[in-house]
């Protein structure tokens, strides 16, 4: 028996191959179904099953490509509809992989059809369970993601959670491994640990939500205290991975489109497109196409791209480098949009032989002006804990509806933690026509780092 994780970090998740005597089962793949073909195809394992542990919201699956490719069944636990054949299983199924099993513990909260899988081994022994979005290192998941679809309220979802907790996972042995569906960084929890998996002894000890002598009530408050709405595209990924999507290889061909100046120019025109720009944020900051919005490959790409432009449906035109493309194309499918028309063949250095370019200001931290507003663009909880006397903080997830809130000729000083979600919002507020605006090198790290004159501003 072997247990491999495969952790994507762009969208801190995890995927799960479990083996046996030749036999395979997987648990929540990533939509491109490639990887794990080869990986089975290494190993020489044949796939046996696809075990979803919900309905994700953040990213789009692969369990129906990989099942169309191999014929292994789709898993789900109780209460899953899908509009594909899919095996439900009932609460305590188990099946069969080679030598060993995985059980399934119907544990909902996160969302109504949410299940835990327990492996066993020959022995019958508990060996680990993979909690998809139930039970995350640190925390748990958060509750209010199904409400609305299941005509219920999140303190609702969240009293079915702990009742899961507390009557399908905590009774199983210390010894078991947890193997999560996300880890930090992730918008399905508010804290979780960077580890990406641990025993659920360590877990009953450092798990706010698994304290022993934690009331029901207690739990509801402490896990929904807080929470910042969902991701706009949240929905539109369930019902993806719901209903069905097309193939990634059919979004490749369509989308892997090279175009020129013109064509590139003619498109945007006609179909109203969205410039994206993927180049890192140093290359973007110096030139970039006007009015194009910046989401770097070397952050978080994915989960970016669906809280910035939320509709999964908007045509995007690609500048990036030539080596980018393809990744490009593949991370944007991982989160639904799949509307790429095409990239500008040459990128930055075709467009400016003969187009304008824009550019972003930098000030370093010693250079900002008292005249100016300090826009802080870090998550509510960032803010919070420390922050520059004065400044205004507008999450870069909710800027695009709030910045209607700033005045377009206001001076504008932007920054986040390190630089990377600023040079964002820069070209969010440049795309909405403001002028005066300029991105604080470094960021928060940077201004505690070298403006030691501003040190007595930070609350």
């Amino acid at each position: 028996m072997e247990i491999t994780q495969l952790y994507t970090k762009c969208l801190a998740q995890g995927a799960y191959l479990i083996e046996s005597n030749g036999e395979a089962a997987i648990i929540d793949p990533l939509r491109e179904s490639q990887p794990y073909l080869d990986l089975l195809d290494e190993k020489k394992l044949s796939l046996k099953f696809i075990f979803e542990t919900h309905f994700h919201a953040d990213f789009v699956s692969g369990h129906v490509t990989l099942s169309k490719k191999t014929g292994a069944p789709i898993v789900y636990g109780p209460e899953a509809k899908p509009s594909f054949q899919s095996n439900i299983a009932y609460d305590g199924q188990t099946f069969q992989i080679g030598e060993v099993q995985l059980k399934v513990l119907h544990t909902p909260g996160h969302t109504l059809e949410s299940s835990t899988y327990l492996l066993l081994d020959q022995h019958q022994q508990e060996i680990a369970i993979f909690t998809g979005d139930t039970l995350f290192l640190g925390d748990v998941g958060r509750p209010d993601l199904a409400q609305k679809a299941a005509d219920m309220t999140q303190e609702d979802l969240a009293g079915m959670l702990y009742d899961s907790l507390r009557q399908k996972i905590m009774p199983l042995p210390d010894h078991i491994v947890v193997y999560p569906g996300h880890g930090a960084g992730s918008a399905c929890g508010k804290n979780m640990m960077d580890e990406t998996h641990d025993t659920l002894g360590n877990q009953k000890q450092v798990n706010y939500a698994l304290r022993a002598n934690m009331s029901k009530r207690q739990f509801i408050k402490e896990v929904t205290d807080g929470l910042l709405p969902p991701p706009g595209y949240f929905p539109l990924n369930v019902a993806l991975n719901k209903n069905g999507y097309s193939d990634i290889n059919e979004i490749l061909i369509k989308s892997r489109k090279p175009l020129s100046v013109k064509e590139f120019e003619q498109i945007g025109r006609q179909e109203g497109a969205v410039i994206l720009d993927v180049r890192n944020k140093e290359e973007f900051v110096k030139s970039h196409i006007p009015q194009s919005i910046f989401i770097g490959l070397d952050g978080s790409f994915a989960p970016w791209v669906g809280s910035v432009l939320v509709d999964i449906q908007t045509p995007l035109l690609l500048v990036a480098q030539e080596n980018q493309i393809e990744e490009a194309i593949i991370r944007l499918a991982r989160v639904g949009f799949d509307n790429v028309l095409g990239y500008l063949s040459g990128g930055i250095n075709e467009w400016s032989k003969g187009r304008e370019l824009a550019r972003i200001n930098l000030i370093s931290p010693n250079e900002i002006a008292e005249d100016a507003t300090i826009l802080d663009v870090r998550k509510k909880t960032e803010y919070q804990l420390n922050h520059l006397e004065g400044s205004k903080n507008i999450p870069l997830s909710n800027l695009v509806q709030q910045q209607k809130q700033l005045h377009k000729t206001g001076k504008y000083q932007i920054h986040c933690a390190t630089g990377y979600r600023s040079v964002i919002a820069c070209s969010i507020l440049q795309k909405f026509g403001f002028q005066n605006i300029n991105n604080i090198e470094g960021g928060f790290e940077g201004i505690l780092q070298n403006a030691t004159h501003m040190f007595n501003k930070a609350n």
